[in-house]
């Protein structure tokens, strides 16, 4: 009787896929994706709080007021559309 002998399956490993990805990628590819990298954070992180600040923390106090103010606002906007 030949009996073979298996291994067992192998856990994929996602974080080792990801860093092969990395360390083979050119030197025009690391560029861009440092380039994507600091564009998200600039946009994320400094233009996010000048351009787009909490506008119900500022209307609203609490969440019960946050949604009776967006269903007011949609209702209201939806009526007056030409």
């Amino acid at each position: 009787m030949d009996t073979k002998l298996t291994q067992p399956a192998k856990k994929f490993n996602w974080f080792s896929l990801f860093w092969e990805g990395v360390t083979h990628m050119s030197i025009l590819g690391k560029t861009l994706w440092i380039v994507v990298i600091i564009k998200l954070m600039v946009m994320f992180g400094i233009l996010k709080p000048f351009f787009f600040p909490d506008f119900l923390n500022s209307k609203c106090q609490n969440d019960k007021d946050k949604a009776a103010y967006v269903i007011e606002q949609l209702i209201d906007r939806t009526n007056h559309t030409p």
